[in-house]
C-alpha cells in the first residue's frame, strides 16, 4: 500500500558534523558530496518516491547553503521551505520550530528524517503501520552490532515500544533509533515552542510514560549512520555498488562512478565504489578503491588511496599510500607518506616527502 500523495516532511540538517571535520568546516554534512551529488539528494528522492510531497527543512549551521543547493525543490519534484533555529534547540525544538512551516492538519502523520542516514526501509510502510494503529509516534528501528553508541528501544511483541534508553552503557536490547520517525502532527504541536528539547531524552519518553502508543517499525534493510568519515566514505561507496538503491545516483551503478569533466587514465586501476568528480585527475599507474576523489583533486601515477576522503584541490604525489583518510581541501601530500587508521590532515597543509611513515623503509 502506498503512503498518502501530499505527505508532508521534516528534515533534521542542523548539526554541525563535527565528527566528520575538516570535511564539515566549510560545508555542512547534509551537503557533502556522497555518490556524486550532495548527500540530501538521496534522501529527497527515495521521500518523493514514498509519496512525499513538500519537504520542510530545519536548518541552523550554515543555513543559507541548503536553499542555494536545492532552491524551491521543483528539481525533485518537491516542495521545499526552510526554517531556521537561530540558536540550536535540540531535535524536539527542531522539530517543533519546523513544523510552523507545515500546512497538514492535527491528525494528519507528518514523516521526520535526520539529515545523516542512509536507509533502504519501506517509508510507505512505516507511515501505513502508523495510521492503520492510530499512533502517536512511530520510529523505524534497525538492529545493530553495538546498540550502546544509539537509542536502545526494547518493544513488545505487538511492536509497542516499552522505553526510549538513549545511548545506556548496558542495552537491553540491539534494536536501536534509526532515526526516521512519522509524528501525529498533533504531537508535534505539543512540544515546547522555542525551548531546547530533545525527543530522544523526553518527548519519547514522557509519551510512553503517560501512556500514548509509540510504535516500533523494525525490519533489517540497509541502514548507515555517515557521521563519521569511514562511514561517510562506505556510504558513498554502497551506492555507487549499488549496495543501495538510490533514484538520485547520477550514473549506472559499478566499480567507480566518473562524473562529468574527470580525468582517469587506462592504466590507473579504479574501484570498490569509488567517486571521480568533475576535473579530478588519476594518473596511470595509481591505484583508488572505496574512496571519493573531489573536485580538482590529482592522485599522482604510483600513488595508492583506500577507503579515503581526498579534498577539493588536494594532491596525492607519487608513491604516497592513503588508508582510512581525509585529506582537506588544497592539501598536498607528498612522495613516500604512509597515512592510515582514521588520520584527517587540514585544508592546505603539506606534508613534505616522507613526513609520516609507518614502515621503517623509505
Amino acid at each position: 500500500m502506498r503512503s498518502p500523495e501530499g505527505l508532508e516532511a521534516i528534515l533534521l540538517v542542523g548539526g554541525q558534523g563535527t565528527r566528520l571535520r575538516p570535511l564539515t568546516l566549510s560545508t555542512p554534512k547534509p551537503l557533502l558530496p556522497t555518490a556524486g551529488v550532495p548527500f540530501l539528494a538521496h534522501q529527497l528522492a527515495k521521500a518523493r518516491a514514498y509519496g512525499v510531497r513538500r519537504v520542510v527543512f530545519a536548518t541552523s549551521y550554515r543555513a543559507s547553503m541548503f536553499a542555494e543547493a536545492f532552491g524551491d525543490g521543483a528539481g525533485f519534484g518537491l516542495e521545499i521551505v526552510y526554517m531556521t533555529e537561530d540558536t540550536p534547540l535540540g531535535t524536539g525544538g527542531a522539530i517543533r520550530n519546523a513544523a510552523r512551516a507545515l500546512t497538514c492538519p492535527p491528525d494528519a502523520p507528518v514523516l521526520v528524517l535526520n539529515g545523516d542516514i542512509l536507509s533502504g526501509h519501506d517509508i510507505a510502510a512505516q507511515v501505513d503501520l502508523h495510521v492503520s494503529r492510530g499512533a502517536a509516534v512511530t520510529l523505524h528501528l534497525t538492529e545493530v552490532d553495538d546498540p550502546s553508541r544509539f537509542g536502545c528501544v526494547p518493544t513488545d511483541d505487538d511492536g509497542r515500544v516499552s522505553a526510549f534508553l538513549e545511548k545506556t552503557p548496558n542495552p537491553v536490547t540491539n534494536r536501536i533509533n534509526a532515526g526516521c520517525y512519522v509524528f501525529q502532527r498533533s504531537v508535534i504541536d505539543a512540544i515546547p515552542e522555542g525551548q531546547v528539547v530533545s525527543v530522544e531524552r523526553e518527548t519519547f519518553p514522557g509519551l510512553i510514560a503517560s501512556g500514548e502508543l509509540v510504535l516500533g517499525y523494525a525490519d533489517t534493510s540497509y541502514w548507515l549512520d555517515v557521521g563519521t568519515p569511514a562511514a561517510f566514505v562506505q556510504g558513498s561507496a554502497d551506492l555507487v555498488l549499488g549496495k543501495l538503491g538510490s533514484p538520485a545516483l547520477p550514473g549506472p551503478v559499478g566499480e567507480s562512478l566518473l562524473l562529468d569533466g574527470a580525468v582517469v587514465s587506462p592504466e590507473a586501476k579504479v574501484t570498490g565504489g569509488t567517486v571521480v568528480c568533475a576535473r579530478a585527475t588519476v594518473e596511470a599507474g595509481a591505484s583508488v578503491r572505496g574512496s571519493v576523489l573531489s573536485e580538482d583533486c590529482h592522485v599522482a601515477s604510483g600513488a595508492t588511496v583506500v577507503d579515503s576522503v581526498v579534498g577539493v584541490g588536494a594532491r596525492v604525489a607519487s608513491g604516497a599510500m592513503l588508508r582510512e583518510v581525509v585529506v582537506g581541501d588544497g592539501a598536498l601530500i607528498g612522495p613516500g607518506n604512509e597515512l592510515t587508521s582514521g588520520m584527517r590532515v587540514w585544508p592546505g597543509v603539506n606534508l613534505p616527502e616522507c613526513a609520516v611513515r609507518f614502515s621503517s623503509d623509505v
